[in-house]
């Protein structure tokens, strides 16, 4: 049996659960999060937990076994305490405004780049280079980092960009050939 997907999550105090058939609505103090369960999988709220079974020993259900008990987990997590990424700038002149709730980066192109922050996301600035992600979503919040990370990725010769914190960018050495022609 999958070893993540045979543990029940506990529900905390504060955080209601219902489960309709494949819908599972989790609501919680941070907002509230709906999702479809795939139909092979089984959700039943047992004395204060979800448990989640599966039909057979199949490959692709012991795979949805997991995913699915992850995904209802960290949806618990969410509504409860929420999640959070942070990002860093690194580059002269590089710098992040909140705007509203949106913000303006300054990444060195020749015009500014708007980010909204889509329902449920909220942004904070530290300093004028770091940029805090929070929300309920987990997926949400990751996938709002990343395209934040897109829009300039560290590049490997001076590590400027914008990058995770605490992320590690593997420096290349430059151009070799000058200082062997002089």
């Amino acid at each position: 049996m999958s070893r993540i997907g045979k543990q029940p999550i506990p529900i905390p105090s504060g955080v209601d659960v219902t489960i309709d058939g494949l819908s599972v609505t989790i609501k919680g103090k941070n907002g509230e999060l709906h999702r479809e369960v795939h139909p092979d999988m089984r959700v039943v709220l047992d004395h204060g937990e979800i448990v989640v079974t599966r039909p057979s020993d199949r490959p692709n259900h012991r795979a949805l076994h997991g995913l699915t008990r992850s995904l209802l987990a960290n949806m618990v997590i969410g509504v409860e305490t929420g999640f959070k990424k942070t990002l860093e700038m690194h580059g002269v002149g590089y710098r992040v405004q909140l705007l509203g709730k949106n913000i303006q980066l300054a990444v060195g192109f020749s015009h500014p780049v708007d980010v909204e922050a889509p329902n449920g996301i909220t942004f904070e600035i530290e300093g004028n280079d770091r940029i805090i992600i929070s929300g309920s979503d987990k997926e949400q919040v990751g996938q709002i980092a990343a395209e934040i990370r897109h829009v300039r990725p560290p590049e490997p010769y001076k590590g400027k960009g914008i990058r995770y914190e605490g992320e590690h960018v593997r420096r290349k050495a430059g151009k070799a050939g000058k200082a062997m022609m002089q």
